[in-house]
């Protein structure tokens, strides 16, 4: 098991996003993301169970949600 965190940075290289971007997503709740001392933090196992419902197309915490 992974105890790794990620920063915003590290998300933006993964996704292949602006940091704005990801900081925007994380603080409307898009992404599993939590803060320490006003920044903005995800655990890697969140992000890729996060990544993984993406890829099946989850939506809204759905299993299997439609296309």
């Amino acid at each position: 098991m992974s105890n790794e965190v990620l920063t915003i940075k590290d998300v933006a290289r993964i996704l292949r996003l602006a940091e704005k971007t990801v900081y925007s997503m994380a603080k409307r709740g898009e992404l599993p993301a939590f803060k320490v001392r006003g920044q903005w933090r995800i655990r890697r196992l969140d992000f890729d169970a996060w990544m993984d419902g993406k890829s099946r197309g989850t939506r809204g915490g759905e299993q299997g949600g439609e296309r």
